[in-house]
């Protein structure tokens, strides 16, 4: 049977979390897993929401620094402690690849972090083909957002992984265009291949026929999710809706402040595990999707999990005009679209759904149809994988 290394040496994300990013990991894991190949998982954070199909999966843990390691940091300055912390991620992607090439796999994937250079030393050890899985331009985001010290050293990784993959798998083109810019000389192992989503986990709902029609969203409460602008649109709306909000996250105690500001009942849920998704969407009349305007030059690059989800849920989508969404919501066809920022906007195409049902559930289907036919995770793994030789049982 062939054995595949699953590798994420990014201590920012839990492969049993409730993020976005723990979603993608389980579920190209689950894909693996069902083409009959055996996959082992080596990851620098683990967390306690362990699906229950994915209690048999083999883990490896390296964590990236231990408790006594958090304690010493404090006695540096900001810049050394931020030094340190990358030399330790540099050292845990190493053990990351030794464990793997210890363990003797057949193919090698891993979602591209910061400093690792995992997947280019166990597949040079091996002669094996690896995937290397890039979902945002994070040297980028490190040094604008937080803070990064050994940027060369950053840039360095990149290029060593980009080099040893046999394909680059970015979840935009945005995202593609940041890798060809650093790695011009492998644009041809470079492709296009956005998130997917569970059709199976995920089916269909139907809008709850009790009270107010329910308006939901469901992702981390971080600003440039634009969930303050959603609730601006709940307080000018013209017909009757309540929100739901399915997340948690730094912006949470602000937008309850809002909320209650505004004078909204608004339905915080928190953070459920990907396994609890089907549920927090049930019941839903219309998802959005409120993305704001970016900062001039700034470049919405993600491929946004959140609208694969409702669409299999069979929800109408209403969504910000930003970035790669007008790919997925094609306006009046499977949802609607709105410009970024825009409260007032945003309420008018909620009304709009919420006081025509069935045209909201025709909009909802037609976004089922597509990631059916177009988007499962099954989908986004064949098209990764095609023209990689690869070992009988993973193809």
């Amino acid at each position: 049977m062939t054995r595949v290394a699953y590798l994420s040496a990014d201590p920012g994300v839990p492969a049993f979390g409730t993020k976005g990013a723990s979603v993608h990991v389980q579920e190209i894991i689950r894909s693996f897993r069902a083409r009959g190949a055996t996959v082992r998982l080596y990851t620098a954070r683990t967390d306690d929401h362990v699906p229950a199909d994915l209690t048999d999966l083999d883990v490896t843990h390296v964590p990236v620094d231990s408790k006594a390691d958090r304690t010493a940091d404090k006695e540096f300055p900001h810049v050394e402690r931020t030094a340190r912390r990358e030399r330790r991620q540099v050292a845990a992607a190493h053990e990351m690849a030794a464990r793997a090439i210890g363990d003797g796999v057949d193919i090698a994937y891993e979602r591209y972090s910061l400093f690792s250079t995992a997947l280019a030393e166990v597949t040079t050890t091996l002669g094996i083909p690896g995937v290397l899985e890039v979902n945002a331009p994070l040297i980028d985001e490190q040094a604008t957002h937080r803070h990064l010290v050994d940027e060369d050293g950053a840039r360095a990784a990149l290029r060593a992984q980009v080099a040893a993959a046999s394909v680059v798998a970015c979840v935009s083109e945005p995202v593609a265009a940041w890798v060809r810019s650093h790695c011009p000389e492998a644009a041809h192992k470079i492709r296009v291949t956005p998130n997917g989503v569970n059709t199976t986990r995920i089916a269909p709902t139907r809008a709850s026929s009790d009270g107010d029609p329910v308006v939901l969203f469901v992702g981390t409460l971080k600003p440039w999710h634009g969930t303050d602008v959603l609730l601006e649109a709940a307080a000018l709306a013209k017909e009757a809706w309540q929100v739901r909000i399915v997340g948690d996250g730094p912006q949470g105690p602000a937008l309850a402040e809002q909320a209650d500001r505004l004078g909204l009942a608004v339905d915080f849920r928190g953070a459920v595990a990907p396994g609890d998704v089907p549920a927090a969407l049930a019941g839903a009349a219309v998802a959005v999707a409120p993305y704001p305007a970016m900062d001039e030059g700034a470049d919405q690059y993600f491929s946004p999990l959140k609208i694969y989800e409702y669409a299999a849920a069979g929800l109408p989508v209403v969504a910000s005009r930003v970035g790669q969404v007008p790919t997925i919501v094609r306006d009046g066809e499977n949802g609607l679209l709105v410009e970024p920022s825009d409260p007032a906007s945003l309420a008018a195409a909620i009304d709009t759904l919420v006081s025509d049902p069935q045209r909201a559930r025709a909009l909802g289907l037609l976004g089922r149809d597509m990631v059916v036919t177009a988007h499962s995770w099954d989908s986004v793994l064949d098209r990764i994988l095609e023209g990689v030789t690869v070992p009988e049982g993973v193809a």
